[in-house]
């Protein structure tokens, strides 16, 4: 069952999911996500970003290629189309992950960053850590 929640991870989140035990809140993110509970949207500079942080985490390949293969099939690309916004973040870094879930029309960036959910309530989508999601997630479902 599928919500209408759109989400767009930032790196830490991934990062995080990777070497992640079973109860893990950022595995059963990427969990709930391959069982179609939500959408989860990337942009070309994201992706960028997933692989260069990855490899530098030491994270193996093998993983890597297995996480960006899943990616490409289950997740949807989002188009970079417009570039403004009314506050920027602090961290250049930051810009893609914004402009994806602005031009994706997202409802959540997931993020551990302090300097994202500093600008919580700019934007149309909420920036929330993973566990404060998997609560609205399994709240929506319960109504579902």
């Amino acid at each position: 069952m599928k919500t209408s929640f759109r989400t767009v991870p930032d790196t830490n989140v991934v990062i995080a999911s990777q070497n992640a035990s079973v109860t893990s809140p950022n595995k059963e993110f990427f969990d709930r996500w391959k069982q179609d509970e939500f959408a989860l949207l990337y942009c070309e500079d994201t992706l960028r970003e997933y692989i260069q942080k990855l490899l530098e985490h030491h994270v193996p390949r093998a993983l890597i290629r297995k996480f960006i293969i899943e990616l490409l099939e289950l997740a949807e690309r989002v188009e970079i189309h417009f570039f403004h916004f009314s506050k920027y973040p602090p961290d250049v870094d930051d810009i893609p992950f914004l402009l994806c879930a602005a031009n994706g029309r997202a409802t959540h960036i997931i993020s551990y960053d302090s300097d994202l959910q500093s600008l919580n309530g700019h934007y149309t989508f909420k920036v929330c850590k993973t566990l404060e999601f998997l609560f609205e997630l399994r709240t929506e479902l319960a109504n579902l």
